[in-house]
């Protein structure tokens, strides 16, 4: 009989603050999923229930922004947290909520403890998904306090204005979103369908980085963006610097797509699951 005389230390930890995914290919299930892969010991504060499936929504509950608030604070005082996310925020009540909660436990810009913040703001078909005055909520109140924003171009149309379609209007669009308070933005480029390659840009507010990858021939590409933001903030938690981080984030989102499958009748999610069979 073996024993553990000293108990293992735990892994860094990490916090999604997002709406679930009944399907799990998306939201706080790709989060965490994303964050085991990273060994990154994962937590949530559950921000909406959606009914959803491989087709699409069909029916959301928002959770009461008390409750919201009190799940960060209740793992933040008591477990600590290494770096943090946000996906789905559904209101500007809720944003109200979590941005006073992170304010009060030290996230964000305010605090030690980085967060990525993943304007969930369209959906795949660009169409948006929250109300005027939350996504202003997102450009005054959330925005200043993200260690890192990144929106894809239907979420940069929304909060900007700017339609980007080159490297350009990208560059724009990232200048845009850094005078807006965030300390580092990375505009992402996946849906320039006309570029062979897929070229993220991360810009600190006086350099610009391209990261430029494979674009691959699939439509499953659910939760994409949730895991790409995940696995930054996994990296962060570890005490990565940012560009790091993000290069890291570009590289696990590739594979994760590369290993992306088919899931009922509609769009299949990208499958951080790869990292089983390395």
């Amino acid at each position: 009989m073996s024993t553990h005389d000293s108990p293992r230390a735990a892994p860094p930890k990490a916090l999604t603050i997002a709406g679930s995914d009944s399907g799990g290919g998306a939201g706080l299930q790709a989060d965490l999923r994303t964050f085991f892969a990273n060994g990154v010991h994962g937590m949530t504060a559950v921000t909406a229930v959606t009914v959803q499936n491989s087709v699409g929504v069909s029916d959301v509950a928002e959770i009461p922004p008390s409750v919201v608030a009190a799940q960060i604070r209740a793992v933040a005082t008591d477990i600590g947290v290494d770096a943090a996310k946000t996906g789905m925020l559904a209101t500007t009540e809720i944003i109200m909520a979590i941005v006073a909660a992170c304010d009060e436990v030290g996230i964000g810009a305010s605090g030690t403890t980085p967060l990525v913040v993943d304007p969930v703001a369209a959906s795949m078909h660009g169409d948006q998904l929250l109300r005027d005055e939350a996504l202003e909520a997102y450009r005054t109140e959330l925005l200043p306090r993200a260690t890192l924003v990144t929106p894809n171009l239907d979420e940069v149309r929304l909060l900007v204005g700017i339609d980007v379609t080159n490297v350009d209007e990208q560059r724009q669009a990232a200048k845009e979103l850094h005078a807006l308070g965030a300390q580092w933005v990375l505009v992402k480029g996946g849906h320039m369908h006309h570029d062979p390659t897929c070229t993220d840009l991360l810009y600190d507010g006086s350099d610009f980085t391209e990261l430029t990858g494979p674009r691959f021939d699939t439509k499953h590409t659910h939760g994409g963006g949730d895991t790409l933001a995940a696995s930054i903030t996994a990296a962060l938690a570890k005490g990565a610097s940012m560009p790091d981080a993000v290069a890291h984030g570009k590289r696990f989102i590739e594979r994760s797509v590369e290993a992306s499958y088919p899931l009922g009748a509609g769009v299949g999610p990208v499958s951080p699951l790869w990292v089983l069979d390395d």
